[in-house]
């Protein structure tokens, strides 16, 4: 090849080159202006403060922790009964009417020997206390022995609702403290922990308590109901709707977007506390009232974000 160029010739050369280059560089350059800047559009909102409460619920079974068993005091026979299985009985009311064998068989024979014996073998069993006929072991004309039990009376002041405790969750339960009952059909009564076992069943571990309630009605036994006990109460909690907090898969790991100026947001991890329905307490950090934070688009952001904030009017005419 002959490269003895003439000077002129030279030189058109290196400036063909050169515009060649500048052209391509143009070009390249031309392109990256071209690229749209991508931005995520989002919502923001700002953190509240509010009282917050934490509650745990058990059941509760409602029972008569007493009762009253009704006994025959002679061998012979009931001459008349005055209860039925489930009546309410009063103190002092009278239930049965007994007679020994011995004056069923001679009858009136001594008072007619002797009018001054007044013997009529003839005894009387009253209620011990006030409640409901659970069971009745005897009718009228059975004979019964000395000591055997005609019926059984459930104590209605000794109505309870008895609610098994995890040991867990001791702490939050004491004698004393009051709970808030859920009945079936969500009447709700107040009620008040009376009493506690000093025994922990050994297959459950569990701890009975039994709450003691007011209520304007009668409540069946056996009836199962929900226990509110108050956990952690907050007066002052910082707040964020449930959508502006995310977390890992585990759920042990928690964050927010933080808008830190008009298009960009930040991964700001958090750590959560109390959470009743959509809201939940940040603990930390503490943010200002005027902090913005992502309530909505703010899923699958990395770490440092380009956003561009939606206005209300915006989404509102999305919806539309």
């Amino acid at each position: 090849m002959n490269t003895n160029w003439e000077p002129g010739a030279r030189l058109f050369f290196v400036l063909f080159v050169s515009l060649l280059v500048g052209s391509c560089k143009s070009a390249s350059t031309g392109t990256s202006n071209d690229e749209p800047d991508v931005r995520t559009p989002v919502t923001v909102t700002n953190v509240s403060h509010m009282s917050l409460n934490e509650y745990i619920e058990l059941n509760a079974t409602s029972a008569f922790l007493q009762q009253n068993f009704v006994k025959s005091n002679l061998n012979g026979y009931i001459q008349q009964s005055n209860i039925k299985y489930g009546d309410y009985v009063h103190r002092g009311q009278v239930l049965f009417v007994l007679k020994t064998k011995e004056a069923r068989a001679i009858g009136n024979a001594v008072n007619q020997l002797d009018s001054s014996f007044d013997f009529s073998g003839v005894n009387v069993i009253r209620s011990g206390a006030s409640g409901y006929v659970m069971q009745l072991n005897h009718q009228a004309g059975d004979y019964v022995q000395d000591g055997e039990q005609l019926a059984a009376i459930s104590d209605s002041k000794s109505f309870m609702f008895v609610m098994n405790v995890p040991y867990e969750d001791k702490p939050y339960v004491s004698v004393g403290k009051q709970v808030q009952v859920i009945l079936p059909d969500n009447e709700q009564l107040a009620g008040i922990i009376s009493s506690s076992m000093p025994m922990v069943d050994s297959v459950t571990q569990t701890q009975s308590y039994s709450i003691k309630v007011n209520a304007p009605h009668t409540i069946p036994q056996n009836l199962i109901a929900r226990v509110k006990i108050l956990k952690t109460s907050v007066n002052d909690a910082q707040t964020l709707p449930r959508p502006s907090v995310l977390s890992d898969e585990t759920q042990t790991n928690n964050w927010v977007m933080q808008l830190i100026n008009d298009s960009t947001a930040v991964k700001v991890p958090v750590k959560t506390g109390i959470e009743k329905g959509d809201t939940i307490q940040i603990l930390s950090p503490q943010f200002s009232n005027d902090t913005k934070i992502l309530s909505a688009g703010n899923y699958g952001l990395s770490d440092t974000a380009s956003v561009i904030v939606k206005l209300a009017s915006d989404s509102t005419k999305g919806a539309k």
